[in-house]
């Protein structure tokens, strides 16, 4: 079931990243390839750097992609601008 989410890049990368850690698999890869531990994640969840490289990781993986997409109601190209827009304003 999609969600309606809304159009703040920042409160969309967190849909994303809420919706990646709620995969079991998909949460443990992202885990491993950034070196990133939970406690720390925990700490930066609105860090711009950190939610740019979950996008960038999704961006990686399109089946990942896709899925969290589908999960928080948006298309993929509408993350992939979010990353863009933070990363601008980072």
């Amino acid at each position: 079931m999609q969600q309606q989410t809304p159009n703040d890049p920042y409160a969309l990368a967190l849909s994303a990243l809420a919706a990646t850690l709620s995969d079991e698999r998909r949460a443990q890869r992202f885990l491993d390839l950034t070196g990133i531990e939970t406690g720390e994640l925990r700490a930066r969840a609105a860090d711009p750097g950190l939610l740019t490289a979950l996008i960038a990781f999704l961006e990686a993986h399109e089946p990942d992609l896709l899925a969290v997409c589908e999960d928080i109601g948006v298309k993929a190209e509408q993350l992939v601008a979010v990353r863009r827009q933070i990363e601008g304003g980072a």
